[in-house]
Parts: structure tokens; sequence; C-alpha cells
């Protein structure tokens, strides 16, 4: 993969003279040459007059965030990504964490009710030609929500060289690529892809929350989307959609979640031309790794052979990384210190070693203590999702007099299970008894019709 060096701002890397003519982006309302935008504007203010300034991006089409960083990148002093539906206490705090005094929208009516004596800059539907292109000179900090799956989210401050870092990783693109994502890109996974679509000179396609999945996925075909990323249950929802076949990517990739074998299966059955990898990132650690073998987990030499500039280590069973690729800090007075005293970030991520690989046992918050023993939510999904009337499951613990706690698995059907929920539970229940210990099968198995998605791609969980 070809990767353009970091310059001084996001411009640079999206409209280069040199810029194919056919390079686009696109939402579902619009798309744009992006060689157009070196001479266009999507705001309703003079960037000039943003200079310094710590900037609340607040938008709900994708198209007017990606337009609007251009602009702002090399300009303002910070952008904080927002994502709209987050509650009102929540954007207030995160203002006021970030000493923002400025609201960059395309939806004024929202901003006005949060924005008190900050100024608002709305955003045009379309970018609008302008006379003179700004001198960007400036460092922005690009300031992104941590997307856990509970609870206020935290602070991490990035710059476009810690985002762009870890994008030159030898991935063949091809010619003329196009990038696409399930991903919203005011996250860390779904900015990351598109920015690699703008440092390696490809196409992007971006999402809706609105549009139906096999809609977007019949879009992301007709406009010959050939590398898409999303969590795991983004994909699993798009297995579910049927829609498969209306577009012929070469690359899929996967991360933001746990990766079990289950799912990658069903990935290279469903586009068996496709490449399918994982990659492991979080908006505080960066991007550390990918696994590119097809098979869950990591192997275990990557502890002693981490990609260029990235140390892992596990401690306490947690995965740590140390990068270059990592956030700068966390914001907001009394927040807590992002690295250990030996520069890694501690990722909450735990891990089990069995021979010569590495597996994500879940995360250390969602733990269930059951009679004193250990258990891990994703684990046990792991093994119910490899049963084939199984499409997803999510575990969960209940409080329990006796033990403390018992395990719970909420659990999708496929189409194609044959026979009623019941007659399926001692064979599901067989499943479990035969690939787990007996203090991790689930006492209660329950049928849903679907399982909620947090504005993250992540599985929505409960943790406590």
């Amino acid at each position: 993969m070809s990767v353009r060096p970091v310059t001084s701002s996001l411009r640079s890397l999206i409209a280069p003279t040199d810029a194919p003519i056919g390079r686009f982006i696109a939402d579902p309302y619009a798309c744009i040459r992006l060689r157009d935008l070196a001479a266009a504007s999507i705001l309703a203010a003079p960037s000039e007059t943003l200079h310094g300034r710590s900037v609340l991006l607040l938008a709900g089409r994708q198209l007017a965030t990606a337009l609007a960083l251009a602009e702002l990148d090399g300009i303002a002093g910070r952008v904080v990504l927002c994502t709209q539906g987050l509650p009102p206490s929540h954007l207030q705090a995160i203002m006021e964490d970030a000493a923002t005094d400025t609201i960059v929208t395309d939806n004024p009516a929202l901003a006005q009710d949060i924005a008190g004596h900050r100024t608002i800059v709305p955003c045009h539907d379309r970018p609008i030609p302008r006379t003179a292109s700004p001198d960007g000179a400036a460092t922005t900090e690009w300031v992104l929500l941590t997307s856990g799956t509970t609870g206020r989210p935290k602070l991490a401050v990035h710059t476009l060289s810690t985002l762009v870092g870890p994008l030159n990783d030898n991935l063949a693109l091809g010619p003329a690529p196009v990038w696409s994502t399930f991903y919203d890109i005011s996250r860390y996974g779904g900015l990351q892809i598109l920015l690699r679509a703008f440092a390696g000179g490809a196409s992007m396609v971006l999402s809706d929350a609105a549009e139906p999945v096999a809609d977007f996925l019949r879009r992301a075909g007709a406009h010959g989307v050939t590398h898409i990323s999303g969590t795991p249950s983004h994909w699993r929802r798009a297995l579910m959609a049927a829609a498969g076949g209306a577009m012929s990517p070469g690359y899929i990739r996967l991360s933001g979640e746990a990766c079990d074998q289950a799912i990658l299966d069903h990935l290279r059955q469903a586009w068996p031309h496709a490449a399918v990898a994982h990659a492991f990132a979080s908006t505080e650690a960066g991007v550390a790794f990918d696994v590119r073998d097809g098979l869950a987990g990591f192997p275990a030499a990557l502890l002693d052979h981490a990609p260029a500039d990235v140390t892992i280590r596990i401690e306490n069973g947690s995965l740590r990384v140390r990068s270059s690729r990592s956030a700068l800090r966390l914001l907001g007075p009394g927040a807590p210190a992002l690295r250990d005293a030996a520069g890694f970030v501690d990722t909450g991520d735990m891990i089990e070693v069995r021979g010569n690989r590495c597996y994500f046992a879940g995360r250390r918050e969602g733990i269930i203590n059951v009679g004193g023993l250990k258990v891990h939510p994703e684990t046990i999904e792991a093994v119910i999702n490899r049963h084939p009337a199984v499409h997803m499951s999510r575990v969960s613990g209940r409080p329990n007099p006796i033990t403390g706690a018992i395990v719970v698995a909420e659990i999708v059907l496929t189409s194609s299970a044959a026979g009623s929920f019941a007659a399926l539970q001692a064979a599901l229940l067989g499943h479990c008894r035969r690939l787990l210990a007996a203090h991790e099968v689930p006492v209660i198995l329950r049928e849903v019709p679907s399982l909620d998605v947090a504005a993250s791609g992540k599985l929505l969980r409960r943790y406590g």
C-alpha cells in the first residue's frame, strides 16, 4: 500500500495536485470528486475565523463530518469529533472537558439547545466554491470519544500523525481502490478507514445510520467497493440482511470486538474471493496489529515481534500496548494517566494463551463471578456461535444468592434453523457442555429475534 507522508493538514492528503480525477467520496445523498474539494468549502463561515478555536464537530451526515474535518485540520487548535444521539448531559460534559468555544454542525437547531455561549457555525448541504484556500499551519488536536459499550465516554487526544501513522502496513490495494465501512467516521474505527482511503489514494463510500443494511450493501456494490470494514456485530447484521451478492469486495476487515472463528468462517463462505482479516485497535491504544491468517486470536509470536513502532505484552491477563500510534493523553479535569510507568496503555482486553496462539477472552469489566470462578462472556459466545443453528449470541450474568451469579445466554437463531427453540435447547446445552467448563455452561438459554448494537458498532452490553 502506498501511503502519502503526513504533511501539515488533512486537505493535502485528500486533494493533492496529482490526485486522480476519478477519486470520490459518497454517502446516500451525494457523490463528490475529491479533486474538487481543494477549491470548495462546506462551512458557512470563513475558515480563517476558526484559527486556534476548540471546535465540537457534531454532524448527522458523515459526509459533512469528513469535509468539515478537511477544512478544520491545520486551522482549529482542537476538533472534538462527536456523534449525534449522545445524552445532553454527556455533550455538556464533553464540551466543558474540551473547553470548546465553537460548534460546527449540519443541525443548528440541535446545537442551539446545547450551545450556551459558544459560536455555532452551520455546514452547507454541499461544498461551495471559495476564492482562496486557507493557510493551515497549526497542529490540530483531534479528540475522539472512546467507544465502550456503556457509560460516559472518555476523551482521547490524537493528532493527524498518530492517526495516519499505522496505515503503512503493506496492504495491497490494487488499481482504483474504493474503501467503505459500517463504522461512523466520528469514531476511531471509522476514522481509520477514512484516513486509510485518503492516504492510500482511494475513494470512500460512507454509511448512514438511517440506511438499512441491505441498502448500504447494494450502494457499496454500485460504487464498486473493494475494501470494507466493520465490527463482528456489523458483519453478523450484514449476513442476516441476505444482500451479500450486491457487492464483491476483495478485502474484508473486522475490528472493535473479539472476533470468533464462526464469523470468520461465515464471511469466507459468503465472499469466497475476499481476503478476511481482523485487527486489534482501540481509541486509546491505536492500531496495534492485524491478523490475516483466517484464524481467531493472534499468534503468540507477536508478543516478541509486533509491527514496527509497536510493543505488546500481557500483564495480569490484560493486553498492553506501547506505540507511537497511541493517543497522546486523555482530556479533562481528573482524567487518569493514559500510560503506565513503562509507557504501556492497558487496553482492558483479557487474553488467554493456548499453545502458540493468544485469544481474546473478553473485557475486564465484563467478567462474571460464578461461585468464585471467572467467566468471560465473549469466550462462551464464541462457543455458542459455532453451533450451526446459531446466528449470534450475547452472554451476561444474573445475580444468584448461592453462586453470586449465573450465566444467561440470549440467542438469535439462523433463518435455516429447524424445529422450535425448545427442541434445540438440549442440543445447544450439549454443545456447550462438550466445549466449556461446568461453571461456564449457561443456566438459562433464551431465544431473541435480534440483539441491540451500540452506535459504536459493538454488541450492546450491560456490565455491573
